[in-house]
């Protein structure tokens, strides 16, 4: 089991304007509370007027019991003196995933295989569709999937199932190659985080075919980006991306395969960044710890 996934380990994810002290105070609180400080993470904007974010990994016995008293100690020892952003959770209760998916599997699978590892700190109640084909490949991992067909013309049934199926029950939506684009009432409505995962060829080979794009160019590099979805589409803030070689010898194909390859490395490592507390949105773009 990793260290965070014990009980009694809390994550206190913080930003506010850098000043002086700020990490001297949030030790001193944990020490006063009765904690242990296992891991620490800290990063400023600037040296002058920037912003300041830490995430810091903490032992503190009966955490769950005390964790009213621990946040009310937090907002009123950092938050108001700091004027300081606070996000207080327990390590040992994984995120609850809704994942998203069409036709293609390599991304959802991939999820899924992850999870019944033990390699992703999550709950996955559910798998949603708007297609039929992967549900007997779902229902192997003993996950529920619901098959929501989407009208192109009209989304709005759609997504008022989609909410439906998911209030109160998850932290976090996963576009795991999800081939529809979301309105904006529904990322308001959802109310959760939404990653998304696509190939780095955006904006360059926009559309239909991009891996035949990218052949007819003669690229050199393939990769993957996973990125919050925000109502711009495609320019959430990054998360994750990576890259690997291609050479003028390899085909559509194998292209093809190269970036199935690397799209599921990188969504793999953007949920469980999140999941671990380990990102930080800050404007259009994050602070990954």
């Amino acid at each position: 089991m990793n260290t965070e996934q014990r009980p009694d380990i809390a994550r206190l994810i913080i930003s506010c304007p850098d000043q002086h002290g700020i990490v001297a105070a949030v030790s001193d609180l944990i020490a006063e509370l009765g904690g242990n400080i296992i891991a620490l993470d800290q990063y400023s904007t600037g040296v002058e007027d920037g912003q300041f974010f830490q995430r810091t990994v903490f032992h503190l016995p009966g955490f769950a019991h005390r964790r009213t008293e621990i946040e009310e100690a937090v907002a009123h020892r950092l938050a108001g003196p700091f004027s300081m952003d606070f996000q207080l959770t327990d390590a040992s209760v994984p995120k609850r995933v809704a994942i998203f998916a069409s036709k293609t599997d390599h991304c959802l699978l991939d999820l899924l295989w992850r999870h019944r590892r033990g390699e992703l700190p999550v709950e996955i109640p559910m798998v949603i569709s708007n297609h039929p084909d992967l549900a007997a490949d779902v229902e192997r991992f003993g996950i529920e999937f619901h098959h929501v067909p989407v009208d192109k013309t009209d989304k709005t049934a759609a997504e008022a199932e989609h909410l439906r199926l998911l209030e109160g029950k998850v932290d976090l939506v996963v576009l795991a190659r999800y081939m529809q684009i979301l309105s904006p009432e529904f990322l308001t409505s959802a109310g959760v985080p939404i990653i998304n995962i696509h190939h780095s060829f955006l904006p360059a080979f926009i559309g239909a075919g991009p891996y035949q794009k990218a052949k007819d160019r003669g690229v050199k590099l393939i990769g993957a980006t996973a990125h919050y979805v925000t109502e711009d589409l495609d320019e959430g803030p990054i998360i994750e991306q990576d890259v690997i070689r291609v050479s003028h010898a390899d085909d559509v194909a194998q292209l093809t395969r190269y970036g199935a390859d690397v799209e599921r490395a990188v969504l793999s490592r953007a949920v469980k960044w999140h999941c671990e507390d380990r990102v930080i949105r800050h404007g259009n773009t994050t602070i990954v710890f």
